[in-house]
């Protein structure tokens, strides 16, 4: 039994019981469902390589799934899939969930010793990465105390040591193990407070919840939706936008393994169409940025354009929509909540709020002692809902803090105002969002200690004049070093050499010395207040 029967929500009604059977696999349906219904030529992908069909996706599924059991991938065994947005990555995220073994993407663009990290934390059965990776995590593997296997995911590449050569030779058929809705399905890595990565573990169940509740209530994607993704799929965000809410409706979705620059999305937009466009708020400004006009082709069949990831500011938003006339709706996700549960709507969109509660899902604001706020009142924001995650990895400390029986704890700060809008005021801790993905500024201050003319460091959040946040770095140099363009250069050098590229301080701000409590402890607010000077 699959839960499909529920691919039209009305939105001005109560969230359906979805009731899934005690045995569910994800896989089934997502991508077998759309065959058995007679949907199995239509286009399920496009990526930077041509189209594929619902039938092919399962086929490739099946004939992967098959590859990974001959291995020894058993029930539970992690798989690390550290590829390029693309049919390969779809393949084996499903193909991982339907033989009950565990999905882990991972982003492409983090550095070795990030690599490393999560590939011990995890302690991964398998690796499947592509060939400009392969070198960095089989070094990797031949140093953990675990087996791992690296296998070279290369679809042009017939050899039987690539993913590709293996499947050439499987079974089309494939068995889906008897999982249940309760059952982990695929983690998603997040960064903590300290910047440690967090495996945060999801069911099987999460999917489906997500695609019904927001998909449909909210987005209403339909069979005749084409979507387009700038966001990837190693993201919460882009995991849903890109695969499971398409796919749920037997939709097309496009996707690309290329940076997400302004000019390359354009051309996109301009080559396929799409009827839905999903991005986060830097990418949007830096649309308005590169574009005077965007070309009316791009706009062709676009219906509504999504924005999450981080607040969109009220400029952007009145800027696209009076630019493109397509509206566009924000609102708040997260990676423990697996997609978004708060947000504006089609025809009910208040700009610089986050909108209202998603059905399905409830939220509250609390004070430090746990009593809600009332309205008009900043308070942190809880959520509960059958999206949620079970909980961190090996982390029960961390999981322990966030997940409160039922209750989530975001760590956002909001005030709902008298109409039930949401307006966002800020993290409870020191963590930025930029670009949709949480930094933490120690790990930025401790890459920026190790330049031998750095006494001390602290890296805030400052907002560029679009009101994106960006990191910001105040640094005290040693005695006798002289302040110069060419040292900032080198301060950006290096945090951009050892960190993934999106967590470098935009500006470096040179200070005698760093604002300190009597403790010793960083005042943060008054970097804040320097910012906006």
């Amino acid at each position: 039994m699959l839960t499909s029967d529920y691919a039209s929500v009305d939105d001005t009604q109560s969230p359906p019981d979805i009731g899934l059977p005690s045995a569910y696999n994800a896989a089934l349906e997502f991508v077998d469902h759309n065959v058995q219904r007679g949907w199995g030529e239509r286009v399920a992908l496009i990526d930077d390589r041509g189209p594929y069909s619902y039938r092919a996706l399962s086929q490739r599924v099946n004939r992967c799934g098959n590859v990974l059991r001959d291995i020894g991938v058993g029930v539970g065994d992690r798989i690390l899939i550290c590829l390029p947005d693309g049919i390969e990555l779809v393949t084996v995220f499903w193909a991982t969930v339907k033989i009950g073994a565990v999905a882990v993407p991972l982003n492409t663009r983090l550095t070795e010793a990030d690599y490393r990290a999560l590939l011990f934390d995890s302690a991964a059965r398998v690796v499947l990465t592509d060939r400009h990776l392969a070198m960095s995590f089989q070094r990797l593997a031949r140093s953990a105390s675990f087996a791992c296997e690296v296998i070279v995911v290369d679809e042009r590449s017939a050899l039987s040591t690539s993913l590709s050569g293996r499947m050439a030779e499987a079974s089309n058929e494939l068995t889906a193990w008897p999982t249940t809705s309760e059952d982990i399905a695929f983690w998603l890595y997040t960064s903590g407070s300290t910047g440690t990565p967090k495996g945060v573990m999801h069911r099987h169940q999460a999917l489906i919840y997500t695609a019904v509740l927001f998909g449909q209530s909210v987005l209403k994607v339909s069979p005749e939706d084409v979507t387009f993704s700038a966001a990837k799929m190693h993201f919460a965000y882009g995991l849903g936008n890109a695969m499971t809410f398409p796919f749920y409706a037997g939709a097309t979705s496009i996707v690309t393994g290329h940076r997400p620059t302004a000019e390359h999305i354009v051309a996109c937009l301009c080559e396929y169409q799409p009827t839905l466009f999903f991005a986060v708020p830097t990418l949007y400004a830096q649309l308005l940025t590169a574009f005077e006009e965007i070309p009316k082709v791009a706009l062709a069949r676009l219906r509504l354009c999504v924005s999450a990831g981080e607040a969109l500011p009220e400029e952007v938003a009145r800027r696209w929509v009076d630019r493109c006339g397509i509206d566009i709706i924000d609102g708040l996700g997260t990676t423990e909540m697996l997609q978004t549960f708060l947000s504006n709507r089609p025809g009910e969109i208040r700009f610089g709020t986050s909108g209202k509660p998603v059905p399905g899902y409830t939220l509250r604001l609390v004070d430090r002692t746990g009593a809600k706020v009332a309205r008009g009142n900043v308070g942190a924001l809880e959520v509960k809902g059958k999206s949620a995650a079970v909980g961190y990895w090996n982390q029960p400390a961390k999981t322990q803090e966030t997940f409160v029986g039922e209750w989530v704890r975001t760590g956002d700060q909001y005030v709902e105002d008298d109409e039930g809008f949401y307006h966002y005021r800020g993290r409870r801790d020191d963590m930025l969002k930029v670009g949709g993905i949480w930094v933490s500024p120690t790990e930025v201050e401790s890459v920026l200690l190790r330049h031998p003319q750095v006494a001390d460091v602290a890296v805030v959040g400052r907002r560029t004049r679009e009101g994106l946040e960006k990191p910001c770095a105040y640094v005290v140099l040693k005695d006798n070093i002289e302040v110069s363009t060419q040292l900032k250069d080198d301060l950006k050098a290096l945090t951009r050499s050892q960190l993934a590229i999106y967590k470098y301080p935009r500006w470096i701000k040179f200070i005698d010395q760093l604002p300190r409590t009597s403790t010793g402890k960083i005042q943060r607010y008054r970097l804040h207040d320097m910012c906006r000077e």
